[in-house]
């Protein structure tokens, strides 16, 4: 009997033992639940307090990726966002915005220069001599209101696995003009488009608008270019007019054997700008930190990777032009006049008249 009570003792003190665990380990579990929430409410007081910069920019958004880690990397103490949209999304989300007098964004990365001229214009952005203008090898703003940060060139391609170099266009004129071209063409839309808006407004400088007409009975595509890109692939294009660095970007990271044709009538270079929106009218107010931002893109550190990304350098020391281009000099030195305050003044006027005469011809 003795025996049995200090069992029954034991046991009980056993369930007891059991059941003081298990209250333990709730409690423990509570305690965990309420730290992993302290802990992620502090992470996000942290972020907050972090001053923010949003950039609206039309450089594609496997760029804007990369260059985000960058960013990250080497401004640790800022929260840097990026917005992406084609120019001409861009400018209809910013004409929206203007009317409620602040831009969702602190800096702009479009790839119209004509729009820098615009927004200065309209008393929107802030200046800021940086200390890199000395080393631009492109025009910008004297008073610092925007300044070129990166290169992009509209070119000619076409496919060697598909067709011979002769027997495709080597001008923007023949690509227009060349009858034997008809329906194995393409370009992208120059109504969302700002590189392909300012080359239009080139080629209607140079040839008029007849040369909408020619693309228009050339049946010209309009289109992306990824799509434009893979019907050279495929041969259902014959030749297309595309940005560089997207040949560029195909050939070194896909061994693609499409080929750039810089145009005998002059390739068409767009150096895109970077601005600063008056601390008034942006998102954030921090004009300072953009000012930091400004002079690490224009930076020999920042070109490089904007030249990584198959972009040409805005610098006179640049080392070096992109993968598999040809020197930046050269094709500047070939190239066709754009007329930046035409690409303003006749913005509406060309659109018009490239929807009416080309697209709607369709």
């Amino acid at each position: 009997m003795i025996f049995s009570h200090r069992y029954d003792k034991l046991n009980l003190s056993h369930e007891a033992c059991e059941l003081s665990c298990q209250e333990a380990i709730s409690a423990m579990k509570k305690i965990a639940a309420v730290l992993v929430t302290v802990l992620s409410l502090s992470c996000a007081a942290l972020a907050a307090d972090k001053p923010q910069v949003t950039i609206y920019t039309s450089m594609y958004e496997d760029i804007i990726e990369a260059m985000t880690g960058v960013l990250q990397e080497k401004f640790p103490q800022y929260d840097i966002e990026f917005f992406y949209g084609g120019t001409g999304t861009l400018q209809s989300k910013i004409a929206a915005e203007r009317e409620s007098k602040k831009l969702g964004c602190d800096m702009l990365m479009v790839a119209d220069p004509s729009y820098a001229l615009e927004l200065k214009a309209a008393g929107l952005l802030h200046p800021y001599v940086s200390k890199e203008s000395a080393n631009m090898a492109f025009e910008y703003d004297p008073e610092g209101y925007w300044y070129p940060v990166r290169v992009s060139n509209m070119i000619l391609a076409y496919n060697p696995e598909k067709y011979k170099a002769e027997e495709v266009p080597h001008t923007f004129k023949d690509f227009a003009y060349d009858a034997s071209l008809a329906g194995l063409i393409s370009m992208s839309n120059p109504l969302t488009s700002g590189t392909a808006l300012d080359t239009i407004s080139a080629l209607k400088d140079k040839y008029g608008y007849e040369y909408y007409d020619k693309l228009a009975a050339n049946r010209v595509m309009v289109e992306s270019g990824s799509v434009a890109l893979t019907k050279l692939e495929t041969g259902e294009c014959k030749v297309i007019m595309i940005l560089e660095e997207s040949v560029l970007k195909k050939r070194e990271e896909e061994g693609s054997a499409i080929t750039v044709i810089y145009p005998e009538d002059g390739t068409i270079c767009v150096p895109s700008p970077i601005m600063t929106v008056k601390d008034e009218w942006s998102a954030h107010g921090n004009a300072k930190i953009c000012e930091e931002l400004t002079d690490w893109f224009l930076s020999p550190e920042g070109q490089k990777h904007i030249v990584k990304a198959w972009m040409h350098s805005v610098r006179k020391d640049a080392p070096q032009a992109p993968f598999d281009a040809i020197p930046t000099a050269e094709i500047v030195a070939k190239s066709m006049p754009v007329n930046w305050q035409h690409c303003v003044d006749e913005r509406p006027e060309l659109r018009t008249n490239f929807e009416e005469r080309v697209k709607n011809k369709k």
